[in-house]
């Protein structure tokens, strides 16, 4: 069930942002768009996008075409597509998913590219650095490692005496920076005080999975925070079915995982990203160079509850939590 539309977690519109209606570039724009996931299936990242592209003032069909490329879960097909696309004369790709990315990145070379990624961009390479990106890609990241502390805290709230926590993650979609200060973040927030937090890595495939969660339980961890990118979405439901093997209370970052099975999300609301990155385009076809602009992060978060799952660990979700969820599952 539906409970809020939205939270606005950093608040105040992005400066970018054009009124609708503003004047927009004479010629029709050729917009490429690279995806994962199948032609015949509905595109709500890319519905999301046309959502802000109108905002922008602009109407498809007439001042800007999508030429799509999807991928069908081949990323092997992927640096053909990008290729094609720039073949074809197009004046931007957005590409979100990460293989997406680094096929653009890879076998482009004039056409800007707007990203959104889950992973890093400059620990994976694909920018210089978030400020001042440099080459021909720009855009906003999905991660936000900064919902570390607030994730511990929901945790916390579900379970009191909560006294460890293991955060799973996968090296080089992170800096190491980054991942220390998760466990700081959460070991010194009040809201969970007394709460130590052990990182556990997982690189490979199944098998590093079902070895991080070997190491997880054998640490004692009553629960775990999982820390999004490209790799764990894909093996979602291994690491949800094995948190439920584990019966561990697990909070992860997007909504297919609560929608997967797992106990909770939160992070950032994808499709916004997606929807925001329309302003990143008009500002290329304006004749703005990626490389001088900055990369931006999330602005909005969903939080999502499986209500299931929490019957199936025999947990009990108070009436504030319950009420500050974007969305329960039952």
């Amino acid at each position: 069930m539906r409970r809020r539309s939205f939270i606005a977690l950093l608040g105040g519109a992005a400066s970018w942002t054009l009124a609708a209606g503003a004047q927009q570039p004479a010629k029709t724009a050729k917009i490429g768009w690279m995806s994962q996931g199948n032609v015949s299936t509905p595109d709500i990242n890319m519905n999301a996008f046309r959502e802000g592209m109108r905002e922008l003032g602009y109407a498809e069909g007439q001042n800007f075409a999508i030429e799509a490329r999807y991928a069908d879960g081949n990323v092997e097909v992927m640096p053909a597509q990008a290729m094609e696309l720039e073949q074809l004369g197009v004046d931007v790709i957005v590409a979100g998913p990460f293989a997406a990315l680094q096929a653009a990145k890879s076998n482009t070379s004039r056409v800007p590219i707007i990203m959104t990624p889950s992973a890093d961009p400059v620990v994976t390479g694909i920018v210089t650095s978030l400020d001042h990106p440099g080459g021909n890609i720009t855009g906003i990241t999905e991660m936000m490692p900064e919902l570390a502390a607030p994730r511990g805290a929901v945790l916390k709230e579900i379970i009191p005496d909560l006294r460890q926590i293991a955060v799973l993650w996968r090296p080089g979609t992170l800096s190491p920076a980054t991942i220390e200060q998760v466990q700081r973040d959460i070991e010194i927030s009040p809201k969970t005080a007394g709460t130590s937090v052990q990182l556990v890595s997982a690189a490979g495939g199944v098998e590093g999975l079902n070895a991080a969660f070997s190491t997880i339980k054998a640490s004692g961890a009553e629960a775990l925070i999982v820390l999004v990118n490209p790799i764990f979405f894909g093996q979602r439901k291994h690491i949800v079915d094995r948190a439920a093997e584990a019966r561990l209370p697990s909070i992860y970052e997007w909504k297919g995982f609560a929608q997967s099975g797992g106990l909770i999300s939160y992070g950032a609301v994808v499709t916004d990203v997606y929807r925001r990155a329309a302003g990143y385009v008009d500002k290329v076809l304006r004749g703005a160079k990626p490389g001088n602009l900055p990369v931006e992060g999330p602005k909005k978060t969903e939080l999502v509850i499986n209500l299931k799952t929490a019957n199936a660990l025999g947990l009990t979700m108070s009436p504030s939590l319950l009420g500050r969820a974007d969305e329960v599952i039952e």
